[in-house]
């Protein structure tokens, strides 16, 4: 019996993340106001009954999209500072791991895209503004305090660590929202080209 539930409970956990990365792609190529929760459904392959079963609307899925970028986003990054590594060596494994990412996953870089989109609009949930407003600076707080440690022990220039940070991570964004865009036409630059910025 328990067997059955946990087949049954790993079915429908499928059928959410199929749900959620197909309204994912919708937000990227229409927003959020122009996506029906039909849609949703129709790009799914289900009814809009079943999509009634797992989020109460559209706005509900868009907030969830919005809570698991920066969940998964700020949890690595979190992870990434604890590593036993040397500045310049976190700041490869980042640039390197980010790049590999979103040059195979059309949904890492959908959700730069998304996220992008959401934070300059005033037409999204409240729910999902509070969730940009706490958790958006986290990755450029986290790489800052690693280049300025970078900085201590002479591995990275001495231009500001804050607004390196910011080059990074608008550098990284830019990509994926090129790569969002133009598909299977983007081609990864060398990550090395990150790189140089900080030696």
């Amino acid at each position: 019996m328990a067997r059955n539930q946990d087949l049954n409970q790993k079915m429908r956990d499928q059928r959410k993340e199929q749900i959620l990365s197909n309204a994912l792609a919708l937000f990227a190529t229409r927003g959020l106001s122009a996506t029906k929760i039909s849609d949703i459904a129709s790009a799914s392959g289900v009814s809009q009954g079943l999509i009634y079963h797992y989020f109460r609307s559209k706005e509900e899925v868009f907030v969830e999209l919005v809570r698991t970028a920066f969940e998964r986003l700020n949890n690595a990054c979190r992870e990434l500072e604890k590593l036993p590594l040397s500045p310049r060596e976190k700041i490869r494994r980042a640039t390197e791991g980010l790049l590999h990412n979103i040059e195979e996953s059309k949904d890492a870089s959908r959700y730069y895209l998304v996220i992008t989109q959401a934070t300059a609009s005033e037409a999204i949930p409240e729910e999902a503004k509070a969730i940009i407003d706490g958790e958006r600076m986290l990755p450029y707080e986290v790489m800052k305090h690693i280049i300025e440690e970078g900085q201590a022990d002479g591995s990275i220039g001495n231009h500001d660590a804050s607004d390196l940070s910011l080059v990074f991570w608008t550098s990284i964004k830019g990509l994926a929202i090129h790569r969002a865009v133009h598909g299977t036409k983007f081609k990864m630059p060398d990550p090395e080209i990150i790189m140089s910025m900080f030696v």
